[in-house]
């Protein structure tokens, strides 16, 4: 089991230097509708499933609890539980200058494809880091970069 305080920043990135830095992996996730402001996301990341649940975000954080269940399972949960349409993303995870922290670095696919987004956890609200030259801009709170709302309204219908 996983619970931990997630504390995220979110950012669009400008290049793709970052392609070079690591592999990818093959992301589908789904989300199973809720009524209270909670998350129910069901993942497949390569070759493993994963279930969480998410609370509400309270300022740059809330809890997150993750268990990994089994791949057939995920499969079966997308196809039946989950709204449509899906997100389907590669990620890539590349070290960050600081001790300890990482870079998710994610391209999406399908409806969502152009659109790329990087993030970073901190273990608290006022580490400091620093910017990869191919970051551009914070969109950390913008809900609309959330992958449950790029379910709801994906990049394809932003009209930029």
């Amino acid at each position: 089991m996983h619970m931990a305080k997630e504390i995220e920043h979110k950012f669009t990135v400008k290049s793709d230097k970052y392609k070079s830095l690591a592999t990818p992996t093959l992301y589908r996730q789904g989300y199973i509708p809720t009524q209270n402001g909670m998350t129910v996301r069901i993942r497949i990341a390569g070759e493993k499933g994963f279930v969480t649940f998410k609370d509400k975000t309270v300022g740059m954080s809330r809890n997150e609890f993750e268990y990994e269940i089994p791949v057939q399972d995920a499969k079966q949960m997308l196809d039946t539980l989950c709204e449509k349409p899906q997100i389907e993303k590669y990620r890539y995870i590349i070290p960050a200058a600081e001790q300890g922290l990482k870079w998710e670095v994610d391209e999406f696919l399908g409806d969502n494809a152009g659109l790329v987004v990087a993030e970073i956890e901190v273990p608290t609200e006022d580490t400091k880091f620093s910017l990869p030259e191919w970051i551009d801009k914070e969109v950390t709170g913008n809900k609309k970069y959330n992958n449950s709302q790029l379910c709801k309204k994906p990049y394809k219908e932003w009209g930029i």
